[in-house]
């Protein structure tokens, strides 16, 4: 099973968003963490998972029409388990630094 960190610029965020945004994100939170569960097969087309331009340690994924979230990959914590930071969650306006 994946790691996970946290930033507080993620959870400050997170209290910005309403509470359907945050049943959006958690429901493709779902797909993410199975996608990175089966290892090496890549991420479902439907979250649109890429590297930020300009940023290359940072990634993002869609999670709705207008919905982001920013994430870069950290040390592992358990051997073979991948490490996920997540950094931001909004909308496009997250980009400006993301």
């Amino acid at each position: 099973m994946p790691t996970r960190e946290v930033l507080a610029s993620f959870w400050r965020d997170w209290d910005r968003l309403t509470p359907e945004q945050q049943r959006a994100f958690r429901a493709a939170l779902v797909q993410f963490i199975a996608d990175l569960v089966a290892g090496g097969q890549g991420f479902s087309p439907a979250l649109r998972v890429k590297r930020v331009q300009g940023h290359p340690r940072v990634w993002e994924m869609s999670w709705a029409p207008d919905g982001r979230a920013t994430f870069q990959y950290g040390d592992e914590v358990r051997s073979g388990e991948p490490h996920v930071i997540w950094r931001r969650i909004g909308t496009h306006s997250i980009f400006r630094r993301p």
